[in-house]
């Protein structure tokens, strides 16, 4: 007897829908390039219906490396569409770190532009599961890889034949680490719905919403903006690679309703006068990746209006948005969970804490990762079970929540200062720093220090134009400090180095000084 399907969304059904009835609507820009809905669609099935000729199978990886351009959404989404797993690198990587990542990903299958190609070159002999015919070359040529053209010109523009689970694997993300292998984050087709209709909700995405992304289509927070407005209809504006004055001038130009940056896009889109862009069109300004000074927040309404989100997550999933309209006393939280998620607050033993209690901040929601790729104890050290015995996914962030629900985050656990036994948040001194009139940007680390075990270092990007004066600026900043939180020095940098998503790694600048200390 026929029984009724238990029809779920998925998201290259809907994409399928969006190629039928919005078909001369824009779907996607970069750059010159613009593609309407219907050949969006019709290039993903290409994609979509070449890998399964050549026998790519439900759940297999296929890794792509480039950089933002349409036909890299049509690549990703055309795996997607094809039952596999697309695995998006990224461009901040060497050649040996791409090829542990494939190793790591067990890529069957890649597409990659041809600078990818010649970092990798060197590497060939070493990768595991990519055979030498199972190789993409897309907006160029290579010696070994198959022109792109070429192989999704056999590849029928017609809905692939396949039907999508919510628990098969989508996509799998890796961190953007600069030294060890990263974690490769598996999310799935359930996830990522929820991202796409979780997202659309809150940030009022529709079939009229333009967004524009400003950074790299392989991270994952750029996914903030790209899915949901395709997921509603929309049209994405991919930026092929940001500067301040093409930010402004694009949202000018293509009418933007809504956009993402992360906080040093913004300190530096706040050095230009935006009084001669018409942005009347904007309607969303987004902000994620890092937590935005209170100053650099304030500045940003100022100049834009009552249109800023700040969203607080992590890609393992679980976020919190501060929303326009919000109460002015929660000006210094980051919000209550996205729709669908619900958070805790755990201490060290892992008790769930009450309202203005400070600990280790824990997420629960349809948007989890499934499982770190191939690392089931990572993934187990994450997970803490509530009453219920759900499982929570640990964060490493360390917050507290106001008597509303309101999340404070305090500070990166892995980055909180043990001084002298006190504890020293790096986001309070930052704040402080960053008040100073000289400094664009500022970021504070730990240092060895003999006595109190770690001391504080503040390191400052300057205005321009402005002079350091080391002595002064440390008795400005100390002056407005705890005693605890009192930093050793201020060192001046021409720039902080960041991940994908603008992130500074804290990482990477501690590490001469505890090498010093140790030699």
């Amino acid at each position: 007897m026929l029984t009724i399907d238990n029809a779920e969304i998925t998201i290259p059904d809907i994409f399928s829908s969006h190629g039928a009835f919005r078909r001369h609507k824009e779907a996607v820009v970069c750059g010159p390039v613009r593609r309407t809905w219907g050949d969006f669609n019709d290039n993903m099935n290409r994609v979509a219906n070449a890998l399964l000729a050549v026998g790519v199978q439900r759940g297999d990886r296929v890794a792509v490396m480039m950089g933002n351009s349409v036909e890299m959404l049509e690549v990703i989404f055309g795996i997607v569409k094809a039952g596999a797993c697309a695995v998006p690198l990224s461009g901040l990587l060497t050649g040996s770190q791409l090829a542990a990542l494939l190793n790591d990903s067990g890529a069957r299958w890649a597409f990659a532009t041809p600078d990818f190609i010649e970092r990798l070159a060197p590497y060939g002999a070493e990768l595991q599961h990519l055979k030498a015919e199972c190789r993409c070359v897309v907006h160029g040529s290579a010696s070994g890889w198959k022109p792109y053209g070429d192989f999704v010109a056999g590849g029928s523009a017609s809905t692939p034949p396949v039907v999508y689970r919510n628990e098969d694997d989508f996509n799998i993300i890796y961190s953007s680490g600069t030294t060890g292998l990263p974690k490769g984050i598996v999310q799935s087709h359930r996830a990522r719905v929820h991202w796409a209709i979780s997202n659309s909700i809150e940030m009022r995405f529709g079939d009229r919403s333009r967004a524009l992304t400003t950074t790299s289509l392989y991270s994952n927070g750029t996914w903030l903006m790209m899915l949901p407005v395709l997921f509603s209809g929309g049209t994405c504006v991919v930026m092929p690679a940001f500067d301040p004055k093409g930010f402004l001038s694009t949202i000018a130009a293509e009418r933007i309703t809504h956009s993402f940056m992360v906080p040093a896009q913004y300190i530096a889109v706040l050095q230009e006068d935006e009084r001669a862009y018409d942005l009347g069109s904007l309607q969303v300004l987004l902000c994620a990746g890092s937590p935005l000074r209170r100053d650099t927040k304030r500045q940003v309404i100022e100049r834009y209006g009552d249109k800023l989100i700040e969203l607080y997550g992590f890609s393992e999933g679980f976020a919190t948005m501060l929303k326009p309209g919000a109460a002015q006393e929660k000006f210094d939280t980051v919000g209550t969970p996205v729709l669908g998620f619900e958070v805790r607050i755990l201490s060290e033993d892992g008790r769930s804490l009450h309202a203005g209690e400070v600990g280790e901040i824990a997420g629960y929601g349809p948007g989890m990762m499934s499982r770190y790729h191939g690392r089931p104890e990572a993934t187990a050290e994450l997970i803490w079970q509530d009453e219920r015995s759900r499982t929570f996914i640990r964060s490493g962030d360390i917050g507290r929540q106001d008597a509303d629900g309101y999340l404070i985050l305090v500070d990166r656990k892995k980055d909180m200062i043990i001084s002298g036994g006190f504890n020293v948040f790096p986001t309070d001194l930052e704040e402080i720093i960053g008040k100073h009139p000289d400094v664009l940007d500022a970021t504070v680390i730990g240092i060895p220090h003999e006595r109190w075990g770690e001391t504080p270092l503040g390191l400052v990007v300057l205005k321009p134009g402005a002079k350091f004066d080391a002595a002064a600026m440390l008795a400005w900043c100390n002056g407005r400090l705890a005693k605890h939180q009192r930093l050793a020095a201020i060192e001046v940098r021409d720039e902080f180095p960041r991940n994908a998503l603008g992130k500074v790694l804290k990482r990477v600048l501690r590490e001469p000084y505890w090498n010093q200390a140790t030699a």
